[in-house]
């Protein structure tokens, strides 16, 4: 099993390699050819490339230089009102031209891709520590990205933050409230030393939560499997409680691992008797799907959706899994995780092709192409959202590097300890953030 691990993450960590454009940095959002750079991809590779350094994938020289022309292309690419900037107050838009680097089919300024953008550059900064020039440009340059995004502007006069803005509408009405993947965005706003989100911005938010009980666990409902190991892939949330946690006597790691096991059991139980769940089948999450379209299967009326944030246990489900969803919850249950891996790998033949891992997705229930390699339907593509946290949980579940890189992060502890964190690793840092 570990060498199965090793190898997918070998795979895997190929795609921050060549879905590239090395002289800016960017990262292809999926390897269609006309795909657009993700920031949020672009900000994972750069928490990849010091695992390639420690896993031999890349030389050290090689992730700093392709460190140093990601950070610089976002320093230096142009900030405003213009509809084809890069950014604006620090934010960037989530969609970006491979080649230019200017705002890409009219896309929202996203802060939560925005986010793991600038988690990606403090991760190089915190990594890269050497005591040479470039190294040390590296983590100027991060520092200065990070103190550069506005986030009391994003909240746009309320309590929570926006999703985000585009210039030509101004903000997008939707907030980031429910649990979600913006833990990580509150703690990385709550730690800014240039324009820090209030205290109550984060009481806001945890306002909105949804305790759930489900197949036997209490937990922090999201549906989406992705929403609970997202935060994680950056931040070691083991026993670190905040005033919620504490209040459930559970924390944010416990809570992911009740999450992965309720998708275990509801794949199990099947309850739409979908074709293939059960217990080596199993994740659903935002992924590529085959729709959309309805077809009528063994007397049976199903509809199949594209690109959807599919969820458990009360979806939307139409039998589409995601084998990187599985690979990212290795560290909270790694009981079910690897054996699941392995029926992935050697009985469904996910990554047959070698081709950066496993494929986005898969639904047994679809049926394949005529001339398809498998009786159902398979995605076609990778998208770098979903090769990043494979590479970085299993590094996170064999050395916790990630983890620690964050862990000395000062805006990380900082936020943490604003949002009311305690306990854990926390404990080895006993003055409160101001």
């Amino acid at each position: 099993m570990q060498d199965d691990l090793a190898t997918l993450q070998r795979e895997t960590f190929d795609y921050f390699i060549h879905e590239a454009n090395p002289a800016n940095g960017l990262i292809r959002d999926k390897t269609e050819a006309i795909s657009p750079a993700s920031i949020a991809a672009t900000g994972l590779a750069l928490a990849c490339y010091p695992v390639g350094v420690e896993r031999g994938f890349m030389t050290r020289s090689a992730a700093v230089e392709r460190s140093l022309a990601t950070l610089r292309f976002f320093w230096n690419s142009p900030q405003g009102l213009e509809p084809d900037a890069t950014g604006y107050r620090g934010f960037y838009y989530h969609f970006l031209d491979m080649q230019t680097g200017r705002r890409a089919w009219q896309c929202e300024l996203s802060t939560i891709d925005s986010t793991f953008l600038l988690a990606g550059a403090l991760a190089a900064g915190q990594y890269f520590d050497a005591d040479t020039e470039a190294e040390a440009e590296i983590r100027n340059l991060a520092k200065a990205l990070y103190r550069r995004a506005d986030w009391q502007w994003a909240q746009d006069r309320g309590e929570t933050v926006t999703h985000g803005w585009t210039p030509e509408h101004g903000f997008l009405k939707h907030r980031w409230e429910g649990y979600d993947e913006a833990l990580l965005l509150y703690v990385l706003g709550l730690g800014s030393p240039t324009y820090p989100l209030p205290r109550s911005s984060y009481t806001a938010w945890t306002a909105t939560f949804r305790w759930e009980h489900c197949y036997g666990y209490d937990y922090l409902y999201a549906g989406p499997l992705f929403i609970h190991q997202l935060s994680h892939v950056w931040i070691d949330l083991r026993d670190l409680q905040d005033p919620f946690m504490r209040s459930k006597g559970s924390d944010y790691f416990e809570n992911s691992r009740r999450a992965t096991l309720v998708q275990h059991r509801y794949a199990i139980e099947n309850p739409r008797g979908f074709e293939g769940y059960g217990e080596h089948c199993w994740g659903i999450t935002a992924s590529d799907g085959p729709g959309p379209c309805t077809l009528k299967l063994k007397g049976i009326e199903r509809r199949f959706l594209a690109y959807a944030a599919r969820g458990v246990p009360y979806g939307p489900d139409d039998g589409t899994l995601a084998p990187w969803a599985v690979a990212a919850s290795l560290p909270f249950a790694p009981e079910i995780v690897r054996p699941t891996i392995s029926f992935c790998i050697h009985q469904a033949k996910l990554k047959a092709a070698k081709a950066y891992g496993f494929k986005a997705a898969f639904n047994p229930t679809h049926p394949g192409a005529p001339d398809a390699a498998f009786d159902w339907w398979v995605s076609p593509w990778h998208f770098g959202l979903d090769e990043g946290p494979i590479v970085l949980m299993i590094e996170n579940d064999r050395s916790g590097l990630l983890w620690r890189l964050m862990r000395s992060c000062r805006y990380i502890r900082s936020g943490l300890q604003r949002a009311g964190f305690e306990g854990g690793w926390l404990r080895e840092f006993d003055q409160p953030a101001a």
